[in-house]
C-alpha cells in the first residue's frame, strides 16, 4: 500500500526569514522521505504564504486518482489552541473544498528528548565554553491562554535542567501568560545568577523571538555585572526534520497518545471553564477567499 502524502502545517509569520526557514524544513523532510512518501508539502494557517489551502490543493493535484488521504503534521511545540483547534478547523474547511480528501492528524512536537538536545546545543553555543554550572538558563516561550500548553513549557524547563548541570532553569512567556521575560530574569538575579542564557523556545525567526531578544538585552543593560546572552532558535535542522517524520509515522500507526486529561476544551479548569466544548473555527488566511486578519482576545496574533 502506498503511503499517503504529508502536509506540514505551520502557524505563519510576518518574518521573511521565518517563512524561508519553514520552507527549508519542508525541503529537508521531503529529502528524507524520498521514495517512501509520494509528496510532502507545507502551508500556514495565517499571516503568510503558502497557505494550508495552497498546499492541500497541490497535494490533491499530485494524486493520480484525485484527492485522497493525507497525513497532517502540526508544526507546533505545544498542544495549545493552534494544534487543538485552529489547524483541525482549517483542515475541515479543506475537506469541504476537496470531496474525497481525508486526513490523519499527528500530534504536536511536544517536549521530545530530541528537542531537549537541540536546545542544549544552542545554549552551549551561546556559552562559548563558559561552564554550565555557573549558568542559569531562562527558557522563553510563546505563551498561551491554554494552561495545559503553558504547563508543557514548565515541563520542558525541568527536563532541560535534569542532568545537564546548569545552575538553574527558569521559564517565562513573551505573550499571553506569565511570568514575563523580565520577571524571569529578575528572579534569576535574585537567586544569585551572574551569567544567564536566554533560550527562546521557538522553531523559526519571527516577531515574538525578536521581542524575547530585545527584552533580554534591555534587561541586561540595566544590570551592571550581569552577563545575558540569547541562544539561537531550534531552526530547520536534521533533528527537527526527523521528529516531523516520527509524528507522521505515529499518525499512520495510530499511536498518537494525545494528552486530554488537562485539555481546557474537555475539562473545566479553574478560570477557563468557558472553553469547555467551545466550537473551533479556522483562521482566515489573508490570501484565502474572504481572508481577514484574525485576532485572539482583541490582540492581533504575531509570530
Amino acid at each position: 500500500m502506498t503511503a499517503p502524502p504529508m502536509l506540514v502545517v505551520g502557524h505563519g509569520t510576518r518574518s521573511d526569514v521565518g517563512v524561508a526557514e519553514f520552507g527549508r524544513l519542508v525541503g529537508q523532510v521531503r529529502a528524507r522521505t524520498a521514495g517512501r512518501v509520494p509528496a510532502v508539502d507545507g502551508g500556514f494557517i495565517e499571516l503568510s504564504r503558502p497557505s494550508v489551502a495552497d498546499a492541500v490543493a497541490r497535494l490533491a493535484q499530485a494524486g493520480t486518482g484525485g484527492p485522497g488521504p493525507i497525513v497532517a503534521v502540526p508544526l507546533v511545540l505545544t498542544a495549545a489552541g493552534h494544534g487543538k483547534g485552529d489547524i483541525p478547523a482549517a483542515l475541515a474547511r479543506e475537506l469541504a473544498r476537496h470531496p474525497g480528501l481525508s486526513y490523519s492528524y499527528g500530534r504536536p512536537l511536544g517536549p521530545h528528548p530530541v528537542l531537549q538536545d537541540v536546545m542544549a546545543a544552542r545554549i552551549d553555543a551561546a556559552l562559548a565554553g563558559a561552564p554550565r554550572a555557573e549558568t542559569t538558563v531562562v527558557l522563553a516561550a510563546r505563551g498561551s491562554t491554554d494552561p495545559d500548553a503553558n504547563a508543557e513549557v514548565a515541563k520542558v524547563a525541568r527536563l532541560l535542567w535534569e542532568g545537564r548541570g546548569y545552575a538553574g532553569v527558569e521559564f517565562c512567556f513573551i505573550s499571553l501568560a506569565g511570568p514575563s521575560v523580565p520577571a524571569a530574569l529578575e528572579r534569576a538575579v535574585l537567586l544569585g545568577a551572574r551569567r544567564i542564557v536566554v533560550a527562546p523556545y521557538f522553531l523559526f525567526p519571527g516577531v515574538l523571538p525578536d521581542r524575547v531578544a530585545a527584552q533580554s538585552h534591555e534587561f541586561a543593560a540595566g544590570h551592571s555585572g550581569l552577563s545575558v546572552t540569547v541562544a539561537g532558535l531550534i531552526g530547520a535542522c536534521d533533528e527537527l526534520a526527523g521528529l516531523v517524520l516520527e509524528r507522521y509515522d505515529e499518525a499512520l500507526g495510530g499511536d498518537i497518545r494525545m494528552n486530554c486529561d488537562t485539555c481546557a476544551y474537555r475539562v473545566a479548569l479553574p478560570g477557563f471553564a468557558d472553553k469547555v466544548g467551545r466550537p473551533q473555527v479556522p483562521h482566515s488566511h489573508p490570501d484565502d477567499e474572504a481572508g481577514h486578519r484574525h485576532v485572539h482576545a482583541g490582540h492581533e496574533v504575531l509570530s
